[in-house]
C-alpha cells in the first residue's frame, strides 16, 4: 500500500500541520485540472443529453414508461457489470483507459444524435454510452489519488462534489433553454462534444504511467471476473472496508429514498406539482454547502470526529421533513421547514468526505479500480432500490409517514457500521499520517452518465 509519509513534500507538509489545504493548493497541481476540468464538462454535457434524450424519447413515442427506461439505463452498466467493467482501470494504464472511454462515448453519443435512428438503437447506442463510465470513473478517482497528496485529496473531493450539484443544476437549465430554440440533437452532438475535448485535454495534460503492479496472485492477469472476485474479496476480509462500504451503502438508501416521492410528497406539503422541483433540489444544495465547509475550512482530524454528527444531521434531517407534514397543516409555513430541514440533511451528506478518505487509506493501489467497482456498483444498486422501497410504502402510507420512516430505519441501520469502523484497526499508512490519497471515493458526486 502506497501511503508513506511524505517528506519534504508540500503537501506532506499541510497534512502534518493539521490544516486544511486551499483550492488554490489544489489546482496547482499540473496533472488535478484535465481531470477535474474534464469532470466539469462532460457532466454538464451529460445533464444536456438527459434533458434531451428524455424529450426526445417522448416525442417519438409519446410513452412516459420508455422515458423512463431512458434513464433506467443509465444505473444497469453500474449494477450489471460495473465492477467488472472497473477492474480494467486495473488491468491497463489508466491514463489510457481515461482517453479510450471518452473518444468512445463521443462516436456514440454523435451517432444517436443522428435524425431518423430507430429507437431499439438509440436505446443500444446509450446502453454502449453507459458502459464507458465504470471504468472511466475507476481510472480517474484513481489517478485523482496517483497526482494528489495529503488534505490536497480530501479538499479535491469536496470540491468535485461541489461541481456535480452545480454542473447538474446548471445543465438541466441550459438543457430546457437549448430546446426551446433547438432540436434534441443539437444538445446530444453539444455532449458529444464536451467528450472529444475532454479526451483531447486529458491526452495533452496528463502524464503517461504504467498499468498498476499487482500482488502475486490478485487476480488481475487472469480474466476480468478473477479481477472483480478479487475486489470483492478484499472488501470483504478487510473488517474496515466492510464498515466504510457499509455505511456509505446505508447512509444513501435511507438518505436518498425520498427522492422517489417527492411528486407526491409536494402534493402532500403544498398542493401543487410546480414545488416538486425545490424539493429535489433542497438535498443536493445542502450537499453542495456542506462539502464546502467541512473539505474547504475543517482541518483534517475535525473532519473526522465529525463523522458521526454529520451522519445523524443527514438522517434526522429527513426524519424531521416526514414529521413536518404530520405536525403542519398544508401550506407555505410546512412547505419552507420541508425544504430547510432537507438542506440541512444535504448538509450532513458531507459525510462522504471522511468516508472518502477513510477508504483511501485502507486500499492498496494496484485494486483501485476493483474496489471502486465494487462501491459504486452497490452505491447504485441501494439508490435504486430505495427509491422503489419508497414508492411502494407511498402506495399504502402517507408520503410524508415514508420520509420519516426513512430517517428513522437510516439511523437504527447505521449505528452497525458505524461502531464496526470505529471498532477496526487503522491502516498502517492511517495510523502514522500517512498520505491518505490512495484509491477512489466512493462518494455518489463521483458518478458520471450520459443520461
Amino acid at each position: 500500500m502506497r501511503g508513506s509519509v511524505l517528506s519534504g513534500h508540500p503537501a506532506g507538509r499541510r497534512a502534518s500541520s493539521g490544516r486544511p489545504a486551499t483550492f488554490s493548493e489544489v489546482f496547482s497541481v499540473r496533472e488535478f485540472r484535465p481531470l477535474f476540468g474534464s469532470y466539469l464538462l462532460s457532466t454538464v454535457g451529460d445533464e444536456l443529453a438527459r434533458v434531451a434524450l428524455t424529450v426526445l424519447v417522448y416525442q417519438r413515442t409519446n410513452s412516459a414508461l420508455l422515458s423512463a427506461v431512458t434513464f433506467a439505463i443509465s444505473y444497469l452498466p453500474w449494477l450489471l457489470g460495473g465492477p467488472v467493467l472497473a477492474s480494467l482501470a486495473d488491468r491497463f494504464p489508466r491514463h489510457r483507459v481515461l482517453i479510450a472511454s471518452d473518444v468512445t462515448r463521443a462516436l456514440l453519443v454523435a451517432l444517436m444524435a443522428v435524425p431518423g435512428v430507430p429507437m431499439p438503437v438509440l436505446l443500444g447506442l446509450l446502453l454502449a454510452v453507459s458502459l464507458c463510465a465504470p471504468p472511466f470513473e475507476a481510472a480517474r478517482s484513481a489517478l485523482m489519488a496517483d497526482v494528489l497528496h495529503g488534505d490536497r485529496y480530501a479538499v479535491a473531493t469536496a470540491l468535485t462534489g461541489i461541481t456535480a450539484q452545480v454542473s447538474q443544476l446548471f445543465g438541466f437549465v441550459v438543457g430546457g433553454a437549448l430546446l426551446v430554440s433547438f432540436s434534441p440533437s443539437v444538445a446530444l452532438l453539444i455532449n458529444a462534444a464536451t467528450f472529444a475535448v475532454s479526451a483531447v485535454w486529458l491526452a495533452v495534460r496528463l502524464r503517461a504511467r504504467p498499468a498498476p503492479v499487482p500482488d502475486a496472485g490478485d487476480g488481475i492477469d487472469g480474466s476480468l471476473w478473477a479481477a472483480t472476485r478479487s475486489g470483492v474479496r478484499l472488501i470483504a476480509a478487510a473488517p474496515r472496508l466492510r464498515a466504510i462500504v457499509g455505511l456509505t451503502w446505508v447512509a444513501a438508501l435511507f438518505v436518498n429514498a425520498p427522492e422517489g416521492i417527492a411528486t407526491p410528497l409536494a402534493l402532500q406539503v403544498q398542493g401543487t406539482l410546480a414545488a416538486t422541483g425545490l424539493l429535489l433540489a433542497a438535498n443536493p444544495a445542502g450537499t453542495a454547502v456542506g462539502g464546502l465547509v467541512i473539505g474547504r475550512f475543517c482541518p483534517p482530524h475535525v473532519r473526522d470526529r465529525l463523522l458521526a454528527p454529520l451522519l445523524a444531521l443527514s438522517l434526522v434531517g429527513v426524519l424531521l421533513a416526514g414529521l413536518v407534514p404530520l405536525v403542519l397543516d398544508r401550506g407555505t409555513a410546512a412547505y419552507a421547514a420541508v425544504l430547510v430541514l432537507l438542506f440541512l440533511a444535504g448538509i450532513g451528506g458531507a459525510c462522504s468526505i471522511p468516508l472518502n478518505v477513510a477508504f483511501v487509506q485502507a486500499v492498496p493501489s494496484a485494486y483501485r479500480g476493483r474496489a471502486f467497482g465494487v462501491a459504486g456498483a452497490g452505491l447504485a444498486g441501494v439508490q435504486g432500490l430505495g427509491v422503489v422501497l419508497a414508492g411502494l410504502g407511498a402506495e399504502v402510507l402517507r408520503p410524508a409517514t415514508v420520509v420519516a420512516l426513512c430517517g428513522a430505519l437510516g439511523l437504527l441501520a447505521v449505528v452497525g457500521p458505524l461502531v464496526a469502523l470505529r471498532r477496526a484497526p487503522l491502516p498502517v499508512a492511517a495510523a502514522g499520517g500517512g498520505d491518505p490519497a490512495h484509491v477512489a471515493p466512493v462518494s455518489r458526486a463521483e458518478g458520471r452518465s450520459v443520461a
